[in-house]
Order: C-alpha cells, then sequence, then structure tokens
C-alpha cells in the first residue's frame, strides 16, 4: 500500500558510441506500462525536463517516472528553453512544429520522439524540405492519444505519417506506438516506419556506419 514517486534518468540516444552508450532498453519500460502504473518521458528541451520533474513533486499522487535523456542534448545549441518557458506553462505531452507548413501545404507528417527532433528540422531547413510537418510525442505513455490526434488535425491534407525513431525496428518505441496512432488517421492515408532495420545489438559499434545510418533515416523520413 505505499506509492513509489522514483524518477529515472536514463541515458538514451544515438550517437556513435557504441550499444552500451545508445540504448536505456525504452522497449522494455513500455512493454511494463498498462493501467496507467508508470510514466515514461522522452522530453527534448530543458523546460520539458524542469517541467516533467516539478509535475512529478506536485502531483496529489506518486507514480514511477522514467526519462530517457541523452547526453547530446546537454550541449545541444538547438535545445534551449526561455526562461519564460521555464517559468510558465507546464509539460507539453506532444509539441507541435515549431515551423509547420504554410496553410495545407503539408505533404507528409512525421512523428518522433527524443533527440532525433535536432536531427530531422536540422536536414529539413538544409534541403528546403518546407512541406513536411515534425511533431514530437513527449510522453509515450500514458500515451497522450487526444493531444496527438488533434495535432494531426491540423495537417489533414497530408498524404503519408510516418514514426521516426533512432533505434533499430525490433526496439524502441514502434511496436509499442504502431496500435495507438493508426485508429487516429484516416483510411486513406499511409502510416510507416522509418528507422533502422531490425537488429539484435542496440547499435553498432561504428561511428562511420552510424553516421551513415542516420543520414538514410534522414533521406527516407524527408525526401519527395
Amino acid at each position: 500500500q505505499r506509492h513509489s514517486g522514483v524518477a529515472l534518468l536514463l541515458p538514451h540516444g544515438y550517437e556513435g558510441q557504441g550499444p552500451e552508450h545508445s540504448s536505456a532498453r525504452l522497449e522494455r519500460f513500455l512493454s511494463l506500462t498498462a493501467e496507467r502504473n508508470i510514466q515514461v518521458i522522452v522530453p527534448t528541451t530543458p523546460a520539458q525536463i524542469f517541467h516533467v520533474l516539478r509535475r512529478q513533486m506536485h502531483r496529489p499522487f506518486r507514480k514511477p517516472l522514467v526519462v530517457m535523456s541523452p547526453k547530446s542534448l546537454l550541449r545541444h545549441p538547438a535545445a534551449v528553453s526561455t526562461l519564460a518557458e521555464l517559468a510558465d506553462g507546464g509539460f507539453r505531452l506532444v509539441i507541435d512544429d515549431p515551423r509547420p507548413p504554410a496553410g495545407a501545404s503539408s505533404r507528409r507528417v512525421v512523428l518522433c520522439a527524443g533527440k532525433i527532433f535536432y536531427a530531422l528540422d536540422a536536414a529539413r531547413r538544409e534541403h528546403a524540405y518546407d512541406d513536411v510537418a515534425l511533431v514530437r510525442v513527449e510522453q509515450l505513455y500514458p500515451f497522450p492519444t487526444t493531444e496527438l490526434r488533434e495535432a494531426l488535425a491540423r495537417y489533414a491534407g497530408a498524404r503519408e505519417v510516418f514514426w521516426v525513431q533512432e533505434e533499430p525496428a525490433n526496439q524502441g518505441a514502434w511496436s509499442f506506438v504502431l496500435p495507438l496512432i493508426s485508429p487516429l488517421l484516416p483510411s486513406q492515408t499511409k502510416f510507416s516506419y522509418v528507422g533502422r532495420a531490425e537488429a539484435a545489438s542496440p547499435a553498432t559499434g561504428s561511428h562511420t556506419i552510424h553516421e551513415a545510418e542516420e543520414a538514410a533515416i534522414l533521406e527516407q523520413a524527408l525526401a519527395r
């Protein structure tokens, strides 16, 4: 009859440093989720981390919190928050595109969680893929169905929706989100996976191979 408010901050991100550096086994934590028993978070900004920890302390109940927090976001020049973002508001379950396609011109919606967003955003700007919307799912469990449905409704003209992740297909969040996101999409909308192929290891030990794999992910996720 005791409640646990334990918070786990686990390094998790694909940075070309090998298997042990790359995976906190996100898929294993997601496989443990049911009946709103724990919280699994993949925040992408300092404000998000601050607000989720603040939320953990101020809620009138206690449930374990699992935070996937890659080391590279500690120094990433784009992973910043203003003082206003830290002082006001709260944790956002879904973060819509900061630079959404104009009007109804979105060709594709890319859904992702974690630091892969910054690589996608940089590649989108470099190659001027202005008709691709990037939406971040910051909380994977409990899954933000309502918030994601509202975000997707803003891009009703999109013909494709991709789930993009750094992890291999048999790891990460793909198998978890597939049955949750599919019912939110119109029947004519194509929903596909973009990421690394299935693998026994969490990540390659070669930085060169890592860079080639990431480049292929970005190309497949954004290219026309």
